[in-house]
Protein backbone atom coordinates (compact mmCIF):
# COMPACT_ATOMS: atom_id res chain seq x y z
CA UNK A 1 0.00 0.00 0.00
CA UNK A 2 1.25 3.32 -0.91
CA UNK A 3 1.63 6.26 0.98
CA UNK A 4 -1.29 8.48 -0.67
CA UNK A 5 -3.45 4.70 -0.25
CA UNK A 6 -2.90 4.87 3.24
CA UNK A 7 -3.11 8.28 4.67
CA UNK A 8 -5.91 9.52 2.33
CA UNK A 9 -8.18 6.56 0.97
CA UNK A 10 -8.33 4.21 3.82
CA UNK A 11 -10.98 4.59 6.04
CA UNK A 12 -10.43 6.71 9.55
CA UNK A 13 -11.07 3.80 11.54
CA UNK A 14 -9.01 1.21 9.87
CA UNK A 15 -6.18 3.53 9.48
CA UNK A 16 -6.47 3.96 13.23
CA UNK A 17 -5.99 0.56 13.90
CA UNK A 18 -3.19 0.23 10.94
CA UNK A 19 -1.21 3.00 11.99
CA UNK A 20 -2.12 3.19 16.11
CA UNK A 21 -1.62 -0.77 17.33
CA UNK A 22 1.60 -0.75 15.42
CA UNK A 23 3.01 1.87 17.06
CA UNK A 24 1.19 1.17 20.57
CA UNK A 25 2.81 -2.56 20.35
CA UNK A 26 6.12 -0.88 19.71
CA UNK A 27 6.15 1.59 22.00
CA UNK A 28 4.72 -1.00 24.78
CA UNK A 29 8.09 -3.09 23.80
CA UNK A 30 10.40 -0.17 24.51
CA UNK A 31 8.31 0.53 28.00
CA UNK A 32 8.82 -3.42 28.79
CA UNK A 33 12.31 -2.91 28.30
CA UNK A 34 12.67 0.00 30.44
CA UNK A 35 10.41 -2.15 33.27
CA UNK A 36 12.93 -5.08 32.87
CA UNK A 37 15.73 -2.67 32.77
CA UNK A 38 14.74 -2.03 36.62
CA UNK A 39 13.94 -5.19 37.49
CA UNK A 40 17.19 -6.67 36.89
CA UNK A 41 19.19 -3.66 38.18
CA UNK A 42 16.98 -3.92 41.22
CA UNK A 43 16.64 -7.75 41.65
CA UNK A 44 20.76 -8.64 41.08
CA UNK A 45 22.41 -5.28 42.15
CA UNK A 46 20.26 -4.05 45.06
CA UNK A 47 18.32 -0.88 46.51
CA UNK A 48 21.09 1.12 46.03
CA UNK A 49 22.20 0.45 42.09
CA UNK A 50 18.35 0.54 41.39
CA UNK A 51 18.41 4.09 43.25
CA UNK A 52 21.52 4.93 41.37
CA UNK A 53 20.19 4.05 38.40
CA UNK A 54 16.77 6.49 38.96
CA UNK A 55 19.47 9.32 39.28
CA UNK A 56 20.97 9.12 36.70
CA UNK A 57 18.16 8.19 34.70
CA UNK A 58 17.08 11.89 33.88
CA UNK A 59 20.50 12.63 32.45
CA UNK A 60 20.31 9.40 30.10
CA UNK A 61 17.03 10.98 28.79
CA UNK A 62 18.47 14.31 28.43
CA UNK A 63 21.48 12.75 26.22
CA UNK A 64 18.58 11.73 23.47
CA UNK A 65 16.35 14.49 24.02
CA UNK A 66 17.78 16.48 21.08
CA UNK A 67 17.74 13.11 19.14
CA UNK A 68 14.25 12.99 20.09
CA UNK A 69 13.37 17.00 18.72
CA UNK A 70 15.19 16.41 15.49
CA UNK A 71 13.55 13.55 15.18
CA UNK A 72 10.17 14.43 15.64
CA UNK A 73 10.44 17.99 14.83
CA UNK A 74 11.97 16.62 10.83
CA UNK A 75 8.88 13.88 10.65
CA UNK A 76 6.01 16.98 11.29
CA UNK A 77 7.48 19.17 7.92
CA UNK A 78 8.92 16.10 6.13
CA UNK A 79 4.59 14.56 6.07
CA UNK A 80 3.83 17.75 5.11
CA UNK A 81 5.84 18.60 2.13
CA UNK A 82 5.43 14.73 0.82
CA UNK A 83 0.68 15.67 1.43
CA UNK A 84 2.16 19.56 -0.97
CA UNK A 85 3.42 17.22 -3.17
CA UNK A 86 7.25 18.73 -2.93
CA UNK A 87 8.86 15.10 -2.26
CA UNK A 88 12.49 16.92 -2.93
CA UNK A 89 12.13 18.79 0.15
CA UNK A 90 11.24 16.54 2.12
CA UNK A 91 14.15 14.32 1.33
CA UNK A 92 16.34 17.27 1.60
CA UNK A 93 15.12 17.85 5.15
CA UNK A 94 15.79 14.52 5.67
CA UNK A 95 18.76 14.13 4.71
CA UNK A 96 20.10 17.21 6.95
CA UNK A 97 18.06 15.31 10.17
CA UNK A 98 19.97 12.12 10.23
CA UNK A 99 23.33 14.40 10.27
CA UNK A 100 21.93 16.77 12.99
CA UNK A 101 21.15 13.79 15.13
CA UNK A 102 25.20 12.47 14.44
CA UNK A 103 26.61 15.42 15.43
CA UNK A 104 24.68 16.84 18.21
CA UNK A 105 25.00 12.92 19.26
CA UNK A 106 28.75 13.88 19.41
CA UNK A 107 28.25 16.91 21.11
CA UNK A 108 26.12 16.64 23.99
CA UNK A 109 27.67 12.87 24.90
CA UNK A 110 31.00 14.56 25.27
CA UNK A 111 29.72 17.04 27.96
CA UNK A 112 27.79 14.21 29.44
CA UNK A 113 30.54 12.00 29.65
CA UNK A 114 32.63 14.61 31.81
CA UNK A 115 30.08 16.58 33.51
CA UNK A 116 27.69 13.89 34.98
CA UNK A 117 30.17 13.28 37.86
CA UNK A 118 29.20 16.83 38.67
CA UNK A 119 25.53 16.99 38.02
CA UNK A 120 24.69 14.08 39.72
CA UNK A 121 26.75 15.63 42.84
CA UNK A 122 24.35 18.74 42.53
CA UNK A 123 21.64 16.19 43.07
CA UNK A 124 23.06 15.25 46.32
CA UNK A 125 24.66 11.85 45.31
CA UNK A 126 28.00 11.18 47.32
CA UNK A 127 30.29 8.11 47.50
CA UNK A 128 29.17 4.28 45.97
CA UNK A 129 25.99 6.26 44.86
CA UNK A 130 27.46 8.95 42.73
CA UNK A 131 30.12 6.00 41.69
CA UNK A 132 27.41 3.96 40.16
CA UNK A 133 25.25 6.11 38.72
CA UNK A 134 28.52 8.11 36.98
CA UNK A 135 29.32 4.54 35.46
CA UNK A 136 25.39 4.33 34.22
CA UNK A 137 25.40 7.82 32.18
CA UNK A 138 29.08 7.57 30.64
CA UNK A 139 27.65 4.53 28.78
CA UNK A 140 24.98 5.94 26.94
CA UNK A 141 27.27 9.19 26.68
CA UNK A 142 29.61 6.94 24.57
CA UNK A 143 27.22 5.61 22.78
CA UNK A 144 24.86 8.45 21.51
CA UNK A 145 26.43 9.59 17.99
CA UNK A 146 24.76 6.25 17.09
CA UNK A 147 22.17 5.43 19.62
CA UNK A 148 20.84 8.73 19.41
CA UNK A 149 19.46 7.90 15.92
CA UNK A 150 16.74 5.03 17.34
CA UNK A 151 14.93 8.18 18.01
CA UNK A 152 14.43 9.32 14.62
CA UNK A 153 14.63 6.49 12.32
CA UNK A 154 11.26 4.83 13.59
CA UNK A 155 9.36 8.40 12.74
CA UNK A 156 10.79 8.03 9.18
CA UNK A 157 10.16 4.38 8.56
CA UNK A 158 6.33 5.28 9.36
CA UNK A 159 6.38 8.41 7.12
CA UNK A 160 7.52 5.58 4.46
CA UNK A 161 4.13 3.93 5.14
CA UNK A 162 6.37 0.86 6.71
CA UNK A 163 4.78 0.99 10.15
CA UNK A 164 4.91 -2.91 10.85
CA UNK A 165 8.66 -2.42 10.36
CA UNK A 166 8.66 0.28 12.75
CA UNK A 167 6.55 -1.96 15.22
CA UNK A 168 9.23 -4.88 14.60
CA UNK A 169 12.30 -2.18 15.12
CA UNK A 170 11.27 -1.21 18.96
CA UNK A 171 10.38 -5.08 19.40
CA UNK A 172 13.25 -5.94 18.49
CA UNK A 173 15.73 -3.82 20.56
CA UNK A 174 13.62 -4.31 23.48
CA UNK A 175 14.30 -8.01 23.01
CA UNK A 176 18.13 -7.36 22.38
CA UNK A 177 18.71 -4.69 25.09
CA UNK A 178 16.63 -7.14 27.52
CA UNK A 179 19.30 -10.09 26.74
CA UNK A 180 22.13 -8.19 26.64
CA UNK A 181 21.30 -6.23 30.26
CA UNK A 182 20.86 -10.13 31.23
CA UNK A 183 23.95 -11.61 29.71
CA UNK A 184 25.88 -8.72 31.66
CA UNK A 185 24.22 -8.59 34.75
CA UNK A 186 22.94 -12.41 35.37
CA UNK A 187 25.76 -14.01 33.35
CA UNK A 188 29.13 -12.04 33.30
CA UNK A 189 27.74 -10.27 37.06
CA UNK A 190 29.65 -6.93 36.63
CA UNK A 191 28.06 -4.06 37.95
CA UNK A 192 25.28 -1.14 37.11
CA UNK A 193 27.46 0.05 33.89
CA UNK A 194 27.08 -3.78 32.28
CA UNK A 195 23.18 -2.67 32.29
CA UNK A 196 23.94 0.56 30.08
CA UNK A 197 26.12 -1.31 27.79
CA UNK A 198 23.83 -4.17 27.30
CA UNK A 199 21.37 -2.07 26.13
CA UNK A 200 23.48 0.39 24.23
CA UNK A 201 24.97 -2.67 21.91
CA UNK A 202 21.17 -3.81 21.38
CA UNK A 203 20.36 -0.30 20.26
CA UNK A 204 23.03 0.16 18.01
CA UNK A 205 22.38 -3.05 15.93
CA UNK A 206 19.00 -2.13 15.85
CA UNK A 207 20.05 1.30 13.67
CA UNK A 208 22.22 -0.38 11.79
CA UNK A 209 19.32 -2.90 10.43
CA UNK A 210 16.89 -0.09 10.44
CA UNK A 211 19.33 2.21 8.60
CA UNK A 212 20.06 -0.09 5.58
CA UNK A 213 17.11 0.47 3.48
CA UNK A 214 17.57 3.97 3.64
CA UNK A 215 21.43 4.34 2.68
CA UNK A 216 20.01 1.56 -0.33
CA UNK A 217 17.66 3.57 -1.28
CA UNK A 218 14.33 1.57 -1.05
CA UNK A 219 12.20 3.86 0.29
CA UNK A 220 10.67 6.82 -0.11
CA UNK A 221 12.97 9.42 1.67
CA UNK A 222 16.05 9.37 0.12
CA UNK A 223 19.27 10.65 1.09
CA UNK A 224 20.58 13.54 -1.06
CA UNK A 225 23.40 16.02 -1.23
CA UNK A 226 22.70 17.61 2.19
CA UNK A 227 21.42 21.58 1.48
CA UNK A 228 21.33 23.40 5.14
CA UNK A 229 19.25 26.41 4.87
CA UNK A 230 18.74 28.52 8.36
CA UNK A 231 14.68 27.64 7.28
CA UNK A 232 15.16 24.22 7.69
CA UNK A 233 16.86 23.71 10.77
CA UNK A 234 14.55 26.81 12.17
CA UNK A 235 11.42 24.58 11.37
CA UNK A 236 13.42 20.83 12.67
CA UNK A 237 14.24 23.04 16.09
CA UNK A 238 10.32 25.03 15.76
CA UNK A 239 8.15 21.37 14.96
CA UNK A 240 10.39 19.48 17.84
CA UNK A 241 10.85 21.93 20.22
CA UNK A 242 7.94 20.71 22.61
CA UNK A 243 8.75 17.27 22.65
CA UNK A 244 12.32 18.71 23.32
CA UNK A 245 10.37 20.82 26.33
CA UNK A 246 8.02 17.63 27.64
CA UNK A 247 11.84 15.62 27.47
CA UNK A 248 14.02 18.71 28.91
CA UNK A 249 11.22 19.68 31.43
CA UNK A 250 10.08 16.42 32.57
CA UNK A 251 13.88 15.36 33.53
CA UNK A 252 14.48 18.74 35.14
CA UNK A 253 11.08 18.07 37.26
CA UNK A 254 12.36 14.59 37.85
CA UNK A 255 15.91 15.81 38.89
CA UNK A 256 13.99 18.48 40.87
CA UNK A 257 11.51 15.53 42.67
CA UNK A 258 14.73 13.35 43.25
CA UNK A 259 16.41 15.78 45.26
CA UNK A 260 13.62 16.93 47.45
CA UNK A 261 12.76 13.02 48.07
CA UNK A 262 16.58 12.58 49.20
CA UNK A 263 16.37 15.35 52.10
CA UNK A 264 12.67 14.26 52.88
CA UNK A 265 12.61 10.51 52.61
CA UNK A 266 16.13 9.20 51.87
CA UNK A 267 16.97 6.78 49.30
CA UNK A 268 13.65 4.43 49.94
CA UNK A 269 11.84 7.49 48.55
CA UNK A 270 14.06 7.38 45.48
CA UNK A 271 13.41 3.74 44.80
CA UNK A 272 9.74 4.54 45.37
CA UNK A 273 9.80 7.55 42.64
CA UNK A 274 11.68 5.29 40.48
CA UNK A 275 8.62 2.48 40.62
CA UNK A 276 6.31 5.43 39.45
CA UNK A 277 8.08 6.44 36.49
CA UNK A 278 8.38 2.80 35.74
CA UNK A 279 4.76 2.19 36.08
CA UNK A 280 4.30 5.89 33.87
CA UNK A 281 6.84 4.68 31.36
CA UNK A 282 4.55 1.44 30.77
CA UNK A 283 0.95 3.94 30.21
CA UNK A 284 2.91 7.02 28.70
CA UNK A 285 4.53 4.82 25.82
CA UNK A 286 1.98 2.89 25.09
CA UNK A 287 0.19 6.69 24.31
CA UNK A 288 2.85 8.19 23.11
CA UNK A 289 2.81 5.15 20.23
CA UNK A 290 -0.25 5.32 19.73
CA UNK A 291 -0.77 9.57 19.19
CA UNK A 292 3.03 9.08 17.39
CA UNK A 293 2.29 6.88 14.80
CA UNK A 294 -1.04 9.11 13.96
CA UNK A 295 1.00 12.00 13.12
CA UNK A 296 2.41 11.12 9.56
CA UNK A 297 -1.35 10.70 8.94
CA UNK A 298 -2.60 13.88 10.30
CA UNK A 299 0.00 16.06 8.93
CA UNK A 300 -0.24 14.54 5.53
CA UNK A 301 -3.79 15.41 5.13
CA UNK A 302 -3.62 18.70 6.90
CA UNK A 303 -1.03 19.42 3.96
CA UNK A 304 -3.44 17.91 1.53
CA UNK A 305 -6.13 20.44 3.29
CA UNK A 306 -8.23 17.48 4.22
CA UNK A 307 -9.50 18.37 7.63
CA UNK A 308 -12.51 15.69 7.81
CA UNK A 309 -9.86 13.30 7.67
CA UNK A 310 -7.70 15.25 9.99
CA UNK A 311 -10.99 15.88 12.71
CA UNK A 312 -11.86 11.80 12.09
CA UNK A 313 -8.59 10.44 12.44
CA UNK A 314 -8.27 13.14 16.23
CA UNK A 315 -11.12 11.75 17.11
CA UNK A 316 -10.34 8.06 17.55
CA UNK A 317 -7.55 9.09 18.61
CA UNK A 318 -8.88 11.48 21.47
CA UNK A 319 -11.39 8.26 23.07
CA UNK A 320 -8.44 6.08 22.67
CA UNK A 321 -6.42 7.73 25.02
CA UNK A 322 -9.00 7.88 27.32
CA UNK A 323 -10.03 4.42 27.47
CA UNK A 324 -6.03 3.22 27.83
CA UNK A 325 -5.68 5.87 30.16
CA UNK A 326 -8.61 4.91 32.67
CA UNK A 327 -7.92 1.43 32.61
CA UNK A 328 -4.61 2.40 33.29
CA UNK A 329 -5.89 4.13 36.54
CA UNK A 330 -8.10 0.78 37.59
CA UNK A 331 -5.26 -1.80 37.49
CA UNK A 332 -2.69 0.60 39.40
CA UNK A 333 -5.05 1.62 41.51
CA UNK A 334 -5.88 -1.99 42.73
CA UNK A 335 -2.81 -3.76 42.32
CA UNK A 336 -0.56 -1.31 43.63
CA UNK A 337 1.55 -3.82 45.89
CA UNK A 338 2.11 -6.55 42.94
CA UNK A 339 3.80 -3.78 40.68
CA UNK A 340 5.98 -2.07 43.08
CA UNK A 341 6.92 -6.03 44.05
CA UNK A 342 8.19 -6.33 40.49
CA UNK A 343 11.31 -3.41 41.16
CA UNK A 344 11.92 -4.22 44.46
CA UNK A 345 13.00 -7.48 46.83
CA UNK A 346 11.23 -8.91 49.70
CA UNK A 347 14.37 -7.69 51.75
CA UNK A 348 13.33 -4.48 51.68
CA UNK A 349 9.64 -4.32 53.15
CA UNK A 350 10.00 -0.71 53.72
CA UNK A 351 10.03 0.50 50.18
CA UNK A 352 7.19 -2.07 49.57
CA UNK A 353 4.75 -0.30 52.18
CA UNK A 354 5.82 3.09 50.92
CA UNK A 355 5.04 2.25 46.99
CA UNK A 356 1.79 1.20 47.94
CA UNK A 357 -0.11 4.65 48.60
CA UNK A 358 2.77 6.45 46.26
CA UNK A 359 1.18 4.80 43.70
CA UNK A 360 -2.60 4.69 44.43
CA UNK A 361 -1.92 8.63 44.50
CA UNK A 362 -0.06 8.97 41.97
CA UNK A 363 -2.54 6.68 39.33
CA UNK A 364 -5.37 9.34 39.57
CA UNK A 365 -3.39 11.57 37.41
CA UNK A 366 -4.74 9.30 34.05
CA UNK A 367 -7.90 10.48 34.90
CA UNK A 368 -7.30 13.68 33.11
CA UNK A 369 -4.09 13.15 31.74
CA UNK A 370 -4.71 11.93 28.29
CA UNK A 371 -6.65 15.01 27.45
CA UNK A 372 -3.27 17.80 27.84
CA UNK A 373 -1.32 14.81 25.68
CA UNK A 374 -3.50 13.89 23.34
CA UNK A 375 -3.90 17.60 22.55
CA UNK A 376 0.08 18.51 22.60
CA UNK A 377 0.80 15.49 20.30
CA UNK A 378 -2.20 17.19 17.54
CA UNK A 379 -0.71 20.59 17.59
CA UNK A 380 2.46 19.68 16.85
CA UNK A 381 1.28 17.22 13.93
CA UNK A 382 -0.87 20.15 12.08
CA UNK A 383 3.17 22.47 12.68
CA UNK A 384 1.61 24.44 15.47
CA UNK A 385 4.50 24.53 17.56
CA UNK A 386 3.63 27.25 19.69
CA UNK A 387 0.62 25.92 21.31
CA UNK A 388 2.20 22.68 21.41
CA UNK A 389 4.91 23.69 23.41
CA UNK A 390 2.69 25.84 26.37
CA UNK A 391 1.17 22.55 26.74
CA UNK A 392 4.48 20.72 27.01
CA UNK A 393 6.81 22.89 28.80
CA UNK A 394 3.47 23.66 30.93
CA UNK A 395 2.63 19.90 32.15
CA UNK A 396 6.51 18.84 32.65
CA UNK A 397 7.74 21.83 34.38
CA UNK A 398 5.75 24.48 34.92
CA UNK A 399 3.08 22.75 36.68
CA UNK A 400 4.68 19.92 38.58
CA UNK A 401 7.56 22.66 39.94
CA UNK A 402 5.01 24.80 41.55
CA UNK A 403 3.09 22.25 42.65
CA UNK A 404 6.34 20.69 44.62
CA UNK A 405 6.10 23.91 46.34
CA UNK A 406 2.34 23.98 47.39
CA UNK A 407 2.47 20.32 48.45
CA UNK A 408 6.50 19.89 50.11
CA UNK A 409 4.62 20.69 53.11
CA UNK A 410 2.51 17.76 52.83
CA UNK A 411 5.49 15.14 53.24
CA UNK A 412 5.67 12.80 50.95
CA UNK A 413 1.78 11.76 50.33
CA UNK A 414 1.92 15.70 49.28
CA UNK A 415 4.55 14.99 46.52
CA UNK A 416 3.34 11.59 45.27
CA UNK A 417 -0.07 13.42 44.09
CA UNK A 418 1.79 16.32 42.16
CA UNK A 419 1.28 14.26 38.85
CA UNK A 420 -2.30 13.60 39.23
CA UNK A 421 -2.61 17.91 40.28
CA UNK A 422 -0.70 18.67 37.19
CA UNK A 423 -2.75 16.46 34.81
CA UNK A 424 -5.23 18.46 36.03
CA UNK A 425 -4.23 21.65 35.36
CA UNK A 426 -2.92 20.63 31.96
CA UNK A 427 -6.01 19.20 31.20
CA UNK A 428 -7.92 22.56 31.47
CA UNK A 429 -5.00 23.82 29.61
CA UNK A 430 -5.50 21.99 26.43
CA UNK A 431 -9.17 22.64 26.57
CA UNK A 432 -8.44 26.15 26.09
CA UNK A 433 -5.78 25.30 23.33
CA UNK A 434 -8.12 23.28 21.47
CA UNK A 435 -10.91 26.03 21.53
CA UNK A 436 -8.43 29.10 20.38
CA UNK A 437 -7.56 26.63 17.85
CA UNK A 438 -10.61 25.85 16.43
CA UNK A 439 -11.36 29.75 16.25
CA UNK A 440 -8.34 30.68 14.87
CA UNK A 441 -7.40 27.87 12.05
CA UNK A 442 -9.99 25.11 11.71
CA UNK A 443 -11.98 27.40 9.49
CA UNK A 444 -9.13 29.02 7.47
CA UNK A 445 -7.36 27.25 4.04
CA UNK A 446 -4.59 24.90 5.20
Amino acid sequence: MTQKELFLNTSPTRLFFKAALPGSVGMLASSLYQLLDGMFVGQLLGGEAFAALNLAMPLVIINFAISDLIGVGSAVPISVRLGEKKPEEANNIFTCACLMVVLQGLIVGSFLFFASPVLLGWMGAEGSLLRLATQYVRVYAVSSPITGMLYAVDNYLRICGRIKTSMCLNVAMSALCAVGEFIMLGVLRVGVWGAAFGSCMGMVLCVCVAMWPFFRGYLQLQFRRPRFTKAIIRQIVFCGTPTFFNNIAGRITSILMNTVLLRVGGAPAISVYGILMYADGIVMQFLYGMCDSLQPAVGYNWGAGRRDRVLAIEKRCFSAAAFLSLAATALLYAFPGQVASVFVSDSEPGVLAMAVPALRLFCLAYLTRWIGFATQSFMSAVEKAVQASILSLSTALVFPVLLIAALWPFGLNGLWFNMTGTAILAAVTAVIVLLDFKRRYWKKPA
